[in-house]
């Protein structure tokens, strides 16, 4: 019977991803091994010779399997890393994704720009990744975060707890703004950030397997033209900002000038940018009150 060490199981999950055509095939067999042995990815190296029982064998080759069948890494394991922090995750929330950070940063430099304390909201909050990296990158920042799935704010409550953020982030089910008044004397915010869904009926088709197939469809569609969200966002806003408040969102690289016109239209924008992520593509949309 073969001796299957950690460095022979690599090299094996590897190469097999890499046959299956799964994004990233190195990083993902490492995240898959980490987590059946209970190891931290650098230990893998550290201990590269270890053979591995026959009971992890078997979990991991589960696991292997189902990753090669498209369902992605982050619900096999129920973690993933964003902006440098690590999360509970479920398939009842979306998957947080590298592009979001660029969002990320543009919230903590604004709010550094800024005097005293800062109440913040972030709305279809998921599993918390915005407000969490928010509130722990700029610590004077109250977060009100809102999000219309439970099963998605179960998780999020996981993750404010897990990094200690319970005093700073006030976690609201409902749809949008709508929990807000009715529960909060202040309604009023100095900034207000959104990953909303943005894929349209017709993206929504295209998607790859392990996103279409897996993640939740609510976190991602909205409407035919993909607006559906921006457009009742706009709608309500500039009621839940400051005089000198701003909105940051985030939007498919397609959307800037439609989502550009809907602030236009909501009459209370002096300034709106678009900025673009690494690949150049149009990500992240501040609108200045």
């Amino acid at each position: 019977m073969q001796n299957w060490t950690i460095q022979k199981l690599l090299n094996w999950i590897t190469g097999y991803f890499t046959d299956k055509a799964i994004d990233s095939p190195r990083l993902s067999a490492e995240l898959l091994l980490a987590f059946v042995l209970q190891m931290k990815r650098i230990e893998l190296y550290t201990n590269f010779d270890k053979p591995v029982a026959k009971e992890q064998l078997n979990h991991l080759h589960d696991l292997v399997k189902r990753a090669g069948e498209n369902e992605p890494v982050a619900y096999l394991t129920g973690r993933a890393k964003f902006y440098s922090l690590e999360l509970d995750i479920t398939p009842d929330c979306m998957i947080p994704r590298p592009e979001t950070e660029l969002l990320v940063e543009h919230a903590i430099e604004i709010l550094r720009a800024r005097t005293g304390n800062q109440f913040v909201c972030d709305l279809c909050t998921g599993c918390g990744c915005i407000a969490i990296a928010i509130a722990r990158n700029y610590p004077n920042a109250d977060i009100i975060a809102t999000d219309i799935s439970d099963a998605a704010l179960s998780f999020a409550v996981k993750n404010v707890e897990k990094h200690q953020l319970k005093d700073r982030i006030k976690l609201l089910s409902g749809d949008l703004f709508e929990p807000i008044t009715p529960q909060l004397e202040a309604h009023q915010f100095d900034l207000i950030t959104c990953n909303p869904p943005y894929v349209s009926e017709i993206e929504f088709e295209k998607l790859e397997k392990n996103v279409r197939d897996y993640e939740p469809a609510t976190a991602l569609l909205a409407g035919a033209d993909g607006l559906d969200i921006h457009r009742k966002i706009s709608q309500q806003v500039c009621s839940y900002l400051k005089a000198d408040g701003i909105l940051i969102l985030e939007i498919g690289y397609e959307q800037g000038q439609a989502v550009r016109d809907l602030l236009e239209q909501a009459g209370c924008f002096r300034q709106i940018s678009i900025k673009k992520d690494i690949q150049k593509h149009n990500r992240v949309i501040i609108a200045e009150r």
